[in-house]
């Protein structure tokens, strides 16, 4: 009974502890993805941990620092260019409202006042609806840039563990052993092999699904003659990845203002490519993460399916972690599947 308690009593104190431990819990989630790397090393060229350990992080570090500095370019550049014709696109937006409301100063005189004044409220909604969001933007932007610094601290953590994690790894997993019988070892060790393979499986598959959604974006609009194409399809990417914000958030909005402003063969154009994203994104997504993550096509499908409509956008990762974690733990022997009808 005691050592229940005992077990208990650590576990609250983990979960109290999580919110405060982010980085090193990215840390070490990070390390155990490097680790069979950093293993191969040792094995096939007789490195000390080390220097083993030191390679691969340099190796994940330049990756990691290619990648961000590629992305930062790519955004700066287009961004300059889109700025220095801002000025003309507000030109036109404006000369786009002036039109419209030409167009209901045409129509207004045959219209009865009650609808009027109806559509008068309706129109103060949203553009109190507007104000408010332009507001709560502006106020986010700031919260995040003021979180900078804070960001740059718990990055450095992150880095710093990491780098001692994957160098005294195999103390800590040798010091774990003191506490475990030699079974609870074996499934402990394939419960964490298989969500280790399962978790870089995970990361391939959003990685090749953002690929394939950044190209598509990308050459959807080319086609359709969009002026800083590169800048675009990497803002629907970045949206598409954020929690319940999809392509569509972009790609149709962008759509229909174009028709408003006249536009059809754009507009049109969007939202054809917003329904060829989706498609194929909802046709490819079952067989990547099956591939990826070692489950079978129905299960990805089911689990991903399921999962967004329990729990919204986290659910379309926890869904399949919970396949895998139930598949590992079967493997395992903790669960056992003993119902007969």
């Amino acid at each position: 009974m005691k050592r229940w308690i005992m077990i208990a009593l650590l576990f609250a104190v983990g979960l109290w502890l999580v919110p405060y431990s982010v980085p090193l819990l990215f840390a070490l989630a990070t390390a155990l993805l490097l680790e069979p790397s950093i293993r191969r090393l040792q094995e096939n060229y007789k490195l000390k941990r080390v220097h083993a350990v030191t390679a691969i992080f340099s190796l994940f570090i330049i990756i990691f620092g290619l990648s961000l500095y590629f992305l930062v370019v790519i955004f700066v550049q287009q961004v300059m260019a889109l700025s220095q014709k801002l000025p003309y696109v507000l030109n036109e937006a404006t000369k786009v409202l002036d039109r419209l409301i030409q167009t209901w100063q045409s129509y207004s005189s045959s219209i009865p006042q009650e609808i009027i004044d109806s559509l008068e409220r309706g129109v103060n909604t949203v553009e109190q609806m507007l104000l408010s969001f332009a507001t709560n933007l502006t106020q986010s932007l700031v919260h995040y840039i003021a979180a900078i610094p804070a960001f740059l601290i718990h990055f450095l953590v992150y880095l710093i563990a990491l780098f001692l994690i994957c160098l005294d790894l195999p103390q800590l997993k040798q010091g774990m052993r003191r506490y475990l019988s030699e079974r609870t070892e074996q499934r402990l060790g394939m419960v964490v092999a298989q969500l280790s393979k399962a978790g870089i499986g995970f990361l391939k598959a959003q990685f090749l699904l953002s690929l394939i959604t950044f190209f598509l974006a990308l050459a959807g609009l080319f086609v359709l003659g969009v002026d800083y194409a590169a800048l675009m399809a990497l803002v629907i990417v970045v949206v598409d990845i954020l929690p319940i914000l999809g392509t569509g958030s972009v790609l149709v909005p962008w759509g229909l203002i174009s028709m408003a402003n006249g536009n059809n063969t754009l507009g049109i154009g969007l939202i054809v490519l917003f329904v060829v994203i989706t498609v194929v994104r909802r046709i490819i997504e079952p067989k990547v993460f099956s591939t990826n993550l070692g489950i079978s096509p129905l299960a990805a499908l089911v689990s991903v399916y399921l999962g967004f409509q329990l729990l919204g956008f986290i659910g379309l990762f926890v869904g399949p972690v919970v396949v895998i974690l139930v598949e590992a733990l079967a493997k395992a022997g903790v669960i056992k599947w003993t119902i007969k009808l």
